[in-house]
């Protein structure tokens, strides 16, 4: 942009979302506010893990209606899946052997390079005491279980970036695999709302016996656009046990020690998303983000592109022309498109050879973006 003044680009990089808060939020956020400011209803620190108003919403809404038996308080409110993904490595040890699938969302990886579970960095671009798992359009972006046994296992599904949802039977391996050695699955599931085949379990708890090797993920950010309002949740089960000891108090513990919680206000605007006029305003907001995803996937197939995601979220997983990069891809897109996209080498060796589009800008910008992509990869 310094060397281009004057030119405009399009994002169709960062995951950020355009549309506003919905006006239930906004209404519960006002109403909140205004008992801040009188004495006999204002509210300090919030308790260690949120309010029980909406633990409770959470725990009926996203839960028990699906048939999963997590209760209020094993639900911990939080300022984002990202940071939780990020600070779990607190209450492990180490020397745990972590699993990451490979594309990845880079918090798993760098977060645990950080807490030095990862090893050496190689020329190759992998950290040495990783387990990587690789998601290929050969194995639909579903990963196989580890040849090797890993104490913690991140999955994120619907998938970020391929865009991929995973089936109740392949998750089922999974938490099969967990139990049987005595891994830790870290379910990453921030794009549960996006949902819309059926038969793909909207929570890991949906499986039987995740309660005993999984800890879940979720956030307000990209489900009724809180990105900048920062509110999420991580289920943590109280059958969760390890080496005798409760993952549910030690992060209770972590997070008590670490964290000072989520504004009142912010939480009252969380639980309006579960009113029946939050519903509806989810959903539609919801539907206009699905719709551009189509509309872009639609657009680049007709190309004869072939694509992956776009279906149950919000990404596109584009796949490049034979021979083509993914950061060659990504400056010739800036610099003849003006579109700004995702390389995908940028989530790991098995992203090489893909770029990644969102589908949270403006709907008539994506599609001119997206033409500009088409035309130019076709152009190759």
């Amino acid at each position: 942009m310094q060397e281009n003044p004057g030119v405009e680009l399009i994002s169709m990089g960062i995951g950020d979302v355009t549309l506003p808060l919905f006006p239930a939020v906004i209404d519960a956020m006002h109403s909140a506010l205004d008992e801040m400011s009188r004495a006999e209803t204002f509210r300090g620190y919030s308790p260690d893990q949120g309010y029980p108003f909406l633990q409770e919403l959470i725990a009926e809404n996203d839960y028990r209606s699906r048939g999963a038996a997590i209760t209020p308080d094993e639900i911990f409110i939080s300022d984002g899946a990202k940071s939780d993904c990020a600070n779990i490595g607190d209450i492990f040890s180490p020397e745990c052997t972590v699993a990451v699938c490979d594309p990845v969302y880079p918090v798993y990886v760098d977060s645990n390079a950080m807490s030095g579970r990862a090893g050496d960095f190689g020329a190759d671009g992998r950290w040495s005491r990783l387990v990587y798992l690789p998601c290929t359009a050969e194995n639909n972006f579903t990963p196989e279980l580890p040849s090797k046994a890993a104490d913690m296992i991140y999955l994120c599904y619907p998938n970020n970036p391929t865009g991929a949802a995973i089936t109740f039977e392949a998750l089922k391996k999974w938490v099969d695999y967990a139990l049987e050695h005595d891994s830790v699955i870290l379910y990453d599931s921030a794009y549960e709302a996006y949902i819309s085949t059926p038969g793909v379990p909207h929570t890991i708890f949906e499986i039987p016996g995740a309660e005993r090797c999984a800890i879940e993920f979720r956030s307000f950010s990209k489900t009724a656009g809180f990105t900048g309002t920062r509110c999420a949740y991580t289920v943590v089960p109280h059958a969760l046990e390890r080496s005798g000891q409760s993952l549910h108090e030690l992060w209770r513990r972590r997070q008590s020690t670490k964290f000072n919680g989520v504004s009142y206000i912010v939480q009252r605007g969380a639980a309006a998303v579960y009113t029946p006029q939050g519903q509806a305003q989810k959903l539609e907001t919801i539907g206009c983000y699905m719709k551009n995803a189509k509309n872009i996937r639609d657009m680049l197939e007709a190309a004869g592109i072939f694509c992956g995601g776009g279906t149950d979220s919000p990404y596109v997983w584009l796949k490049l022309p034979s021979g083509l990069d993914s950061w060659s891809a990504f400056d010739m897109l800036l610099c003849r498109g003006n579109v700004v996209t995702t390389p995908g080498a940028g989530f790991g060796s098995c992203g090489e050879g893909y770029i990644r589009l969102t589908a949270f800008g403006d709907p008539e910008s994506s599609l001119i973006a997206t033409e500009r992509v088409a035309a130019i990869l076709r152009g190759i």
